[in-house]
C-alpha cells in the first residue's frame, strides 16, 4: 500500500518523513497485527541497509540464493529409480550450484568499494 500525504494527498517518496509537495510530516502507521512487524525484515530496501550491499550485487546475491535452493530442491522433487536417474539428478544439481557460485562471484565483482586512496610514488 502506497503512504499518501493527510494534507495534499501526494504520495510521500519512500523513506521520507515529509511530504515533499506541501511539507507535512509523514504520520507513523502501526502496524495491522503480529505479522507486520516481521514483514517489514522482508523489504527489498531494509534487506539491502541491512546487508550494506548496492542493488545489483544485492540481486545477484538473492539470484545466488535462488539457485542454492533450486540445488536443495532438485533432490526433493526426482525420486531415483535407477544409477541413470542418480547421474541425471547429481548433474542439475551440480549446474544449479554453478549458477549460485556464478551469481555469488557477479555479487563480488558488482560490489562498489569506497574511494580508496593510493600513496603516489615520490
Amino acid at each position: 500500500m502506497v503512504d499518501a500525504c493527510d494534507g495534499c494527498g501526494t504520495e510521500f517518496m519512500v523513506g521520507s518523513r515529509f511530504c515533499y509537495s506541501c511539507g507535512s510530516p509523514r504520520e507513523e502507521r502501526r502496524h495491522a497485527g503480529p505479522t507486520a512487524s516481521w514483514a517489514h525484515f522482508l523489504e527489498f530496501h531494509t534487506i539491502k541497509h541491512a546487508l550494506g550491499l548496492p542493488v545489483a550485487s544485492l540481486i545477484a546475491f538473492l539470484a545466488g540464493l535462488g539457485c542454492l535452493l533450486a540445488a536443495i530442491a532438485v533432490g526433493f522433487i526426482y525420486s531415483v529409480q535407477n544409477f541413470a536417474d542418480f547421474q541425471a539428478i547429481q548433474f542439475w544439481r551440480m549446474q544449479w550450484l554453478l549458477a549460485a557460485v556464478a551469481a555469488f562471484v557477479a555479487g563480488i565483482l558488482l560490489k562498489q568499494t569506497g574511494s580508496k586512496e593510493t600513496g603516489s610514488i615520490e
